[in-house]
Formats: C-alpha cells, sequence, structure tokens
C-alpha cells in the first residue's frame, strides 16, 4: 500500500494539466509543481480545487469568442431564420406578460367593453343639481404595474337622466352614447341601489 499514492496528493497529477494547457502556458505551468505542494502541505483539511490556468487578456478574448460562437449569420436565409426565431420569442414573452399582467380577482373589474359595443361604467352620484344631468363619480382600484401597491383613482362625468329620477347618493350604470351636450357623453340606464 505504501508504493500506491492517492492521485491528489502525487505531484505528477498536475503536469498532465500542464500538457493539456497552450504552449505559451507551459513555462508558467512548469514552475507551478515546485510552488503547488507548499499550499497543500499547509491546509491538507481544505478541498483542493483545479486552478485555472493563467491567461493572457489576449487569449481571454479568444476564448470567449470562440465561447460565444459566430456573432452573425453569413447567408442572408440564416439571418432571416435568426430574425424569424427571435421575433417568434418576443412574442411568447409578450403573450407571457400579458398573462401574467391581467391577474383575477385584483382591484376593479375591467369596464364591459368589446368591439361596437358602448362602455358601460357604475358610480356614484355626487350632483343632480342641474336639470337632466346628474354628475357621477367613477371610482378605480387598480394594482401599480411596478410596485404591487393598491392604487385608488376617481373620475368623473356629466350623464342624461332624462326623468330626473336619480338623487344625490345613488349607486347608478351609466352608458356611452352620442354627445349630448359639451360634457355630456354618458345616458343612465339604471339605479342600482338608492342612497340612505
Amino acid at each position: 500500500m505504501a508504493d500506491q499514492e492517492n492521485p491528489e496528493t502525487t505531484p505528477d497529477a498536475e503536469p498532465t494539466a500542464a500538457e493539456e494547457a497552450p504552449a505559451p502556458e507551459a513555462a508558467e505551468e512548469q514552475t507551478a509543481p515546485a510552488e503547488a505542494p507548499a499550499p497543500e502541505a499547509a491546509a491538507p483539511a481544505a478541498p483542493s480545487e483545479p486552478q485555472a490556468p493563467q491567461l493572457t487578456p489576449q487569449e481571454r478574448r479568444v476564448a470567449a469568442r470562440a465561447k460565444r460562437g459566430r456573432r452573425r449569420a453569413s447567408s442572408p436565409e440564416e439571418r432571416l431564420e435568426m430574425r424569424r426565431a427571435k421575433a417568434t420569442a418576443r412574442s411568447r414573452r409578450r403573450q407571457q406578460e400579458r398573462a401574467k399582467k391581467t391577474t383575477k380577482g385584483e382591484g376593479t373589474p375591467p369596464a364591459e367593453h368589446g368591439t361596437g359595443s358602448p362602455q358601460v361604467r357604475m358610480g356614484k352620484v355626487v350632483s343632480d343639481k342641474a336639470d337632466k344631468t346628474i354628475t357621477v363619480r367613477i371610482d378605480i382600484a387598480k394594482r401599480h404595474r411596478r410596485y404591487r401597491k393598491i392604487v385608488r383613482s376617481s373620475s368623473t362625468l356629466h350623464a342624461h337622466d332624462e326623468a330626473n329620477s336619480a338623487n344625490e347618493g345613488d349607486l347608478v350604470r351609466v352608458v356611452e352614447c352620442r354627445p349630448m351636450s359639451r360634457t355630456k357623453r354618458w345616458r343612465l340606464i339604471e339605479i342600482l341601489e338608492r342612497a340612505k
């Protein structure tokens, strides 16, 4: 057993790594085996890590370029294929972001508005003083895109109330319509809840 040595402690194990290295580094590594036993003897309990050969800046650049591969496709067909691959990756990523953005059950539900159908809003009447006109406050609560905090905001709009049936404090539903005056573009559909 004395003639069988552990390959980790054998000084002959390191020159094999030096033989695989390029020629300019061979001179540096021939001096390395003489220096290597001293650190191993000082710290035998520490796991020995293979030391990477020291490269010159030019050799590092060449190695990095070889690792990256070719920078550009050479033929127009290859470039077109690369462009198409990038376009599909972009569209896939955008779909994932859209799906992530439209999470259910957070804040005010989105407005019911399809192609060709008028927008519908629900809000509280803040003023009914004008004749056949009510002022409705629409409260919006949605999550901030970056900070994810619920941000509340409101907007007011004027709606046409033909019968003057809505009073201040009522919860109403209004629908988009043709312009009735300079500020009125909404019409009262129904009163959902009367003020108490």
